[in-house]
C-alpha cells in the first residue's frame, strides 16, 4: 500500500470509524441471529416435527380405499345357514375421471333404465365430499347390466364397477321381521355413539337381529392404499389389507319349523311362536304378510315403501311382539289358576249355564248361546264356557285376576332383545283410577275374566305364558340367539336360559289346569279336536277375541262382516302333554274363531316338529270334522 493511501487512512474521523465499526457488528449479529433461526428451524422440522412431516407428505402421495367386510352369517339351532354374504356389484362415479359428465351420465341412466335427475340427485348429495371419493349410483345390478357397462367402459370414463359384499337370503322373506334388515348409515345415525366406528356409505343393521346384534355381525374393513400424483390421480395400487368378516349368529330359530308356520299362515295375516318350555329358547318367530327382505337391499324404493305402508294388513308391524290384542278366551286360563289358587272354587265347583247371565242392567252372553247346562271346572275350561268364568270373575275380583296376570309375565316386556316389545295392557283398579280418575265397575271384571275388555297382550306373552303353566311354573326370558362364534369357529359369547322366577300359584292348580287343556284338544266337546295327531297328545285353549261390537253386525253372516271387524282367532298349546317340550302360540288376525282357523296352523308345526323329532314322517291322521256348534264356534 502506498503512502498516500496511509495518509487517507489517517484522515478518516475517529467517530466515524466508530460508527462503521458498530455497523460491522450489528451486521454481524444479524447475521449470526439469521443463520441460528435457521439452524433452529431446520432441527424444527427435520428432527422434532420430521417424522410427522414424513407421514403428511406420504399422505398426499398416498390415498387408502377402505374395503368393506362380509358381515357376519346367521345359522339355525342346527347350524344351517339363513343368511350369508355374496359379491355384489355397484356402479360407482369418479367425477375427477370423466371430462364430459353429461354425456357419459345420459348414456349410463340409459344402461340402469333409470331418469338421469336420480343420478344427478345422488352426485349432488355428495358434492361435499372429497375429490376423489367414489359416488355410488345404483348397488346390486345385475349380470346383464354389468356386462354392458364393462363393454362400453371406454365409452363411460369416471364410471366404474365397485365389488362389495351383500346379504344373500338363501330362504328369501323367511323370518323376516326377526331378522330384520341392513341400509346405508343416516346422516343422524352417524351422530350417535354406537356408531362412532363408521362414516358414510356404511351399511348397518336396521332393523330385527341385524341392528341389535349389529356390532357382532359388521367385521373389520380392509385398506388398499394407492399411489397418486400431485393432481390426486391413481399411479399403482401399492398394498391391500383382506377385510376381516364379521361374527356368526346361531339362532335358536328351526329353519324347518318356521317354514312350517309360514307355509300354514298362507296369505292370513297373524303370527306364530314356538318356545321351548324349558328354556325360553324361540323355534319360531312368524309374523305375517312377511317383509320382501331384498327389496330393501341398496335402498327400498318409495314406491314399494308407499305399498308396506298402506298395507291393510299391516306387514311392517311385527305382530309376534307389536301387536296388541285382546286375547279372548285363551285368557281364561289365568282366570282359572287365580280362581283355583286363591280358593274361591275348587275343582267341583259347579256353575248352570243357560246361555248368558244378568248383571246390573246388562246381560253377558256365552259364546254357545243355547247353554252348556250345569259344568265344573274341568268342562268349563274344555267347552270354554264363558257364563262359568263370568262367575269365577265375580268371585275374584279384578285386582286378584290382575295379580296373577301380572305374574305370568302379562302386562309387562317380555325381555326379548328387539326393539318395539311391546307390553300389552292388564287393568286394575289402580290403573283405572290412574288412567281414567273414575272407578272400576265390577260389571268390567266380567269382560276381563273371559279376555275383553281393557286386557290386550301379544303373541309372544302368551306363548310364554303357557310355558310357564306347562313347565311346572317357571316364567323364562325368550331368546333368539344360542351362541356368537368368531368366522373361525371359537365361541365369542353364548347365552344360557334365564329364569325370571317362579309364577304365583300351587302345583295342584297348574296340574287341573294342564289336564283341562288336554281335554280341549282330545276329549268330546273339546273346541280344538281339529288339532289332533296321532300318537301325540297335546294340551291347548282356542280363543275368539272380539275386535268390536257394532249392532248392525247382529245377524250377519261371518262372511258379511267387513274384514277390519270380524274376531281375531287364537290358540296356545303344547306338546307332547305328559312331559311339553315346546309350546305353540297362533294368532289369525280377523280369523273369526280359534278352532277353525289358528288349530290348523299349530296343528302343522307339531306335524313337523314330531317328524323331525322322529326322523320320520307322521302317519296321516284320522278324519276330523272342523269344530262347528250350532251357533257359533269358541
Amino acid at each position: 500500500m502506498s503512502p498516500r493511501h496511509f495518509a487517507r487512512i489517517n484522515k478518516i474521523d475517529p467517530d466515524e470509524l466508530k460508527m462503521l465499526k458498530k455497523r460491522i457488528d450489528i451486521a454481524m449479529a444479524v447475521i449470526i441471529f439469521s443463520t441460528a433461526l435457521l439452524v433452529t428451524r431446520l432441527w424444527y422440522l427435520q428432527i422434532y416435527r420430521g417424522d410427522e412431516y414424513i407421514k403428511l407428505a406420504e399422505k398426499n402421495r398416498i390415498r387408502i380405499q377402505e374395503v368393506a367386510a362380509p358381515r357376519g352369517n346367521l345359522l339355525d339351532r342346527t347350524g344351517a345357514p339363513i343368511i350369508t354374504s355374496r359379491p355384489s356389484f355397484n356402479v360407482v362415479w369418479n367425477r375427477e375421471d370423466a371430462p364430459n359428465p353429461d354425456a357419459v351420465l345420459k348414456d349410463l341412466a340409459s344402461i340402469l333404465k333409470e331418469d338421469i335427475s336420480v343420478l344427478l340427485d345422488k352426485i349432488r348429495a355428495a358434492a361435499e365430499n372429497p375429490r376423489f371419493m367414489l359416488i355410488r349410483l345404483k348397488e346390486d345390478i345385475d349380470w346383464d347390466t354389468l356386462t354392458t357397462i364393462e363393454n362400453k367402459h371406454l365409452s363411460l370414463p369416471g364410471v366404474r364397477i365397485e365389488v362389495v359384499p351383500s346379504r344373500d337370503y338363501l330362504y328369501g322373506d323367511f323370518a323376516s321381521h326377526l331378522i330384520g334388515y341392513i341400509g346405508e348409515i343416516s346422516p343422524t345415525e352417524l351422530k350417535a355413539n354406537r356408531y362412532n366406528k363408521y362414516q358414510s356409505g356404511d351399511q348397518i343393521g336396521k332393523q330385527g337381529i341385524e341392528k341389535i346384534f349389529d356390532k357382532y355381525l359388521m367385521g373389520e374393513k380392509g385398506r388398499t392404499y394407492l399411489e397418486v400424483d400431485v393432481h390426486g390421480f391413481q399411479q399403482r395400487q401399492m398394498q391391500t389389507q383382506e377385510p376381516f368378516p364379521g361374527n356368526d349368529l346361531h339362532l335358536t330359530l328351526d329353519i324347518e319349523l318356521q317354514r312350517a308356520a309360514e307355509e300354514a299362515m298362507g296369505d292370513k295375516a297373524g303370527a306364530v311362536v314356538v318356545m321351548e318350555v324349558n328354556t325360553g329358547n324361540l323355534l319360531v318367530m312368524c309374523s305375517t304378510p312377511l317383509l320382501p327382505l331384498q327389496e330393501f337391499v341398496g335402498g327400498i324404493k318409495t314406491p314399494v315403501w308407499n305399498k308396506l305402508l298402506h298395507d291393510p294388513l299391516n306387514p311392517l308391524l311385527n305382530k309376534t311382539i307389536q301387536g296388541q290384542y285382546p286375547p279372548g278366551s285363551v285368557f281364561k286360563i289365568v282366570t282359572a289358576l287365580a280362581a283355583i289358587s286363591e280358593g274361591v272354587i275348587n275343582q267341583d265347583t259347579t256353575f248352570f249355564c243357560s246361555g248368558f247371565i244378568n248383571f246390573g242392567n246388562r246381560r253377558f252372553g256365552c259364546w254357545k248361546k243355547g247353554g252348556h247346562g250345569t259344568v265344573n271346572f274341568h268342562r268349563a275350561l274344555v267347552e270354554s264356557c264363558d257364563v262359568y268364568f263370568y262367575s269365577v270373575g265375580q268371585r275374584l275380583g279384578i285386582d286378584n285376576i290382575a295379580k296373577y296376570a301380572n305374574s305370568l309375565g302379562l302386562g309387562k316386556k317380555t325381555g326379548i332383545e328387539l326393539e318395539h316389545d311391546k307390553g300389552g295392557l292388564i287393568p286394575s283398579t289402580a290403573w283405572k283410577r290412574q288412567r281414567y280418575k273414575d272407578k272400576w265397575h265390577e260389571g268390567e271384571t266380567l269382560s276381563v275374566a273371559i279376555g275383553q275388555g281393557y286386557v290386550s297382550t301379544t303373541p309372544l306373552q302368551l306363548c310364554r305364558m303357557t310355558a310357564a303353566v306347562v313347565n311346572g311354573g317357571t316364567l323364562y326370558r325368550p331368546q333368539m340367539v344360542h351362541k356368537i362364534t368368531t368366522p373361525d369357529g371359537r365361541i365369542l359369547k353364548s347365552f344360557s336360559p334365564v329364569s325370571e322366577g317362579k309364577i304365583i300359584g300351587s302345583e295342584h292348580s297348574l296340574a287341573l289346569i294342564r289336564e283341562a287343556l288336554v281335554g280341549v284338544v282330545h276329549e268330546p266337546g273339546g273346541t280344538a279336536k281339529v288339532v289332533r295327531l296321532p300318537d301325540v297328545f297335546i294340551g291347548g285353549k282356542t280363543g275368539t277375541a272380539q275386535v268390536v261390537r257394532l249392532a248392525q253386525n247382529e245377524g250377519l253372516g261371518e262372511q258379511a262382516i267387513p274384514y277390519k271387524y270380524r274376531d281375531h282367532a287364537w290358540f296356545t298349546s303344547f306338546a307332547p302333554a305328559d312331559k311339553p317340550e315346546i309350546a305353540v302360540t297362533v294368532l289369525v288376525e280377523h280369523g273369526q274363531h280359534g278352532g277353525s282357523a289358528a288349530g290348523p296352523v299349530a296343528k302343522a308345526v307339531y306335524k313337523r316338529y314330531f317328524e323331525l323329532k322322529s326322523g320320520k314322517k307322521t302317519a296321516p291322521e284320522e278324519a276330523t270334522s272342523p269344530v262347528v256348534p250350532e251357533e257359533k264356534e269358541e
